[in-house]
């Protein structure tokens, strides 16, 4: 078997491993593995193979990273319109009590709501911004 046979072997399996375990990074890797089968095919020097398959996974996992920290940072799940779809939602609130709760009925259910830090009780249409356990937090649509 050649080099570069051996190289996308090695590339296949770890992007199988990728699959099973959902990390990421390493298909990068495998990026990298099938850079240096690239240099196999053009009869590259094991050593030089390696520090292709270095450079290019390695590159492609710090690129990668530095990619990922720039982007800003998903709110929590309880926050989180992608993990909970009644994040943004709105519901009538009529009434609110001194403590700043009501109740209301939202999906068929009555829910507890509370206001969220900063926001002045008044009835209204209101906005779900953050639901943890079975109470609403809102802010004024």
């Amino acid at each position: 078997m050649s080099e570069s046979t051996l190289w996308w072997v090695v590339a296949g399996t770890v992007i199988a491993v990728e699959l099973a375990t959902g990390t990421f990074y390493l298909l990068m890797i495998s990026v990298g593995l099938v850079a240096a089968a690239i240099a196999a095919y053009m009869d590259a020097t094991l050593t030089a193979q390696w520090v292709v398959a270095a450079l290019v996974g390695g590159g492609a996992v710090v690129a990668w990273r530095s990619y990922k920290k720039s982007q800003p940072a998903e709110p929590p799940a309880n926050a989180n319109r992608n993990a909970n779809l009644d994040i943004g939602e709105t519901v009538q609130v009529d009434t609110w009590e001194a403590d700043g709760t009501s109740k209301v009925k939202y999906r068929g259910a009555q829910w507890d709501v509370a206001l969220m830090p900063g926001e002045i009780a008044s009835a209204g249409r209101y906005t779900v911004a953050e639901i943890v356990g079975s109470r609403l937090f809102v802010r004024k649509a």
